[in-house]
């Protein structure tokens, strides 16, 4: 008795209804990472890493200023894309 089992409700040792809650939850933050991926909303993230591993010698772009050249550089540069 002085082990402290068995005093717990049933159901109630730890795992519950949050389990299933996590595991949605953790699908749609996987899905949305997926879904940024592929409207291109980690660009800046992929041109930080890609910066720091290249070694440049100069400072990283902003953000806003990454933005700006990546759309001045689709408008001049079309390609095929859906939109």
């Amino acid at each position: 008795m002085g082990t402290g089992q068995g005093t717990a409700a049933p159901g109630s040792a730890g795992h519950g209804s949050a389990g299933p809650q996590n595991a949605v939850a953790a699908g749609l933050r996987g899905f949305a990472r997926y879904f940024q991926g592929v409207m291109g909303a980690d660009a800046y993230a992929k041109y930080l890493e890609h910066h720091s591993a290249a070694g440049q010698g100069t400072p990283p772009m902003g953000e806003r200023e990454f933005w700006r050249d990546r759309t001045d550089r689709q408008d001049s540069n079309p390609q095929g894309r859906c939109c």
